[in-house]
């Protein structure tokens, strides 16, 4: 069963009595190690100066091949906290985030958390990326009574592991799934086939897109898988183009992306439609004019309509900070403001992990200006929201 975050518990010696408590303290702090929970230097550590910083920790791929495609997510979360700390943060406190490197590995991930919370003192973890590096998060979440907001992975096994301690802040890869199949019956297009990378992700993606495929009505012509590498896209391309396909759905990440756009476009010529985690803006890049006409689910409204008061905001933001409003920075910003609005909600004495787990639960409906939110009790994954964007001349979307 998963934790109450409603309780908490966060004791530090009375300071008359520390001679005499001394070898007690030490034993606990001993046992508290010994299950894997924050000691109690860590738990002071939170409880720290009022006047202090709001330390929140994040684990993520500052190195390894992931790194560029997470690049200006992190840009996006740092631009919006920037902000947030010049309006006075929480009640004058500052808010900063205690960045580690994991290189987007599972085990790194899991050593970074314990860091973080049992040695930096942070009362939250923002920002993980990674199917397994999440599931492996899952167990140390409730031992460390230390929630986690906002998670980079698609996949519907953290959001169903019934953790009180994760809140997620975007749709899984099932949600956009069906948008993409809704929006292809929509405009009659129901013999779909399916380009998927593989590997692990292609794999257990691949199903979940059958599924949509046959619940939404339509029907699957073939299915081809495209290697990491990418070298047998072609071969795919033509497989594929030969099932004779109304249009093709794209299941895949990273180089197979920008090796399959490209023989698609060569040998198929259907329109093309992938997940959000298949077009960052290092993959348009790539592809050039290539990109044209890719057809994307997107978790977030279009970030250069100036039709709602959070794109506005986040336009500025950007302008501020001098970089360009894409779709990539506008996640970061948007899960930032997220995260925000909890330790907001928390309060300028708010010292543990379980009370920002109770702010965000008590958050309800959060609307920051067009982008509405729902979290509330037993409700931890607060968006469903998807988007289809078509990529259009120099890689720019067309709304």
């Amino acid at each position: 069963m998963p934790t109450d975050p409603q309780r908490d518990s966060c004791a530090s010696p009375d300071d008359g009595r520390r001679s005499v408590l001394r070898g007690a303290a030490a034993s606990a702090a001993a046992l508290l190690t010994l299950l894997h929970v924050p000691t109690l230097m860590a738990q002071t550590a939170r409880s720290g100066d009022a006047r202090g910083d709001i330390l929140v920790g994040r684990s993520t791929a500052l190195s390894g091949p992931l790194a560029p495609f997470l690049v200006p997510i992190h840009e996006g979360q740092d631009a919006a906290v920037a902000d947030f700390n010049a309006q006075g943060g929480v009640g004058g406190r500052k808010v900063r985030l205690v960045t580690l490197d994991d290189g987007f590995e599972a085990q790194r991930a899991l050593d970074n958390a314990r860091q973080l919370v049992e040695q930096q003192g942070v009362i939250a973890l923002f920002s993980q990326a990674g199917t397994s590096q999440v599931m492996g998060l899952l167990p140390y979440l409730e031992r460390a009574r230390t929630p986690l907001i906002a998670v980079y992975t698609g996949s519907p096994a953290p959001r169903t592991a019934g953790s009180a301690w994760l809140f997620t802040t975007s749709p899984s890869y099932v949600d956009e799934l069906h948008q993409i199949v809704r929006n292809l019956v929509s405009i009659q297009t129901t013999r779909i086939g399916i380009a998927y990378e593989d590997n692990e992700f292609g794999k257990l993606t691949l199903p979940l897109a059958e599924q949509a495929i046959a619940a939404e009505g339509a029907s699957i012509v073939g299915t081809q898988a495209v290697r990491s590498k990418g070298d047998n896209a072609a071969d795919a391309a033509r497989a594929l183009a030969a099932k004779q396909p109304q249009a093709v759905l794209m299941i895949a990440a990273g180089p197979p992306v920008v090796a399959y756009v490209r023989a698609h476009r060569a040998h198929v010529g259907v329109p093309l439609y992938t997940l959000s985690l298949g077009a960052g803006a290092q993959v348009i890049r790539a592809l050039g004019d290539d990109a044209r006409g890719l057809a994307v689910a997107r978790s977030t409204p279009s970030p250069r309509r100036a039709n709602l008061q959070i794109t506005r905001e986040f336009q500025a933001s950007m302008k501020r900070h001098n970089l360009e409003a894409d779709y990539d920075r506008y996640v970061g910003y948007l899960d930032a403001r997220v995260l925000l609005e909890g330790l907001r909600a928390a309060g300028p004495a708010a010292s543990s992990g379980a009370e920002v787990a109770r702010a965000m639960e008590g958050l309800g409906q959060l609307d920051l200006g067009g982008m509405t939110y729902r979290f509330g009790p037993g409700q931890r994954h607060g968006s469903r929201y998807v988007d289809i964007a078509v990529i259009g001349p120099g890689g720019q979307y067309l709304r």
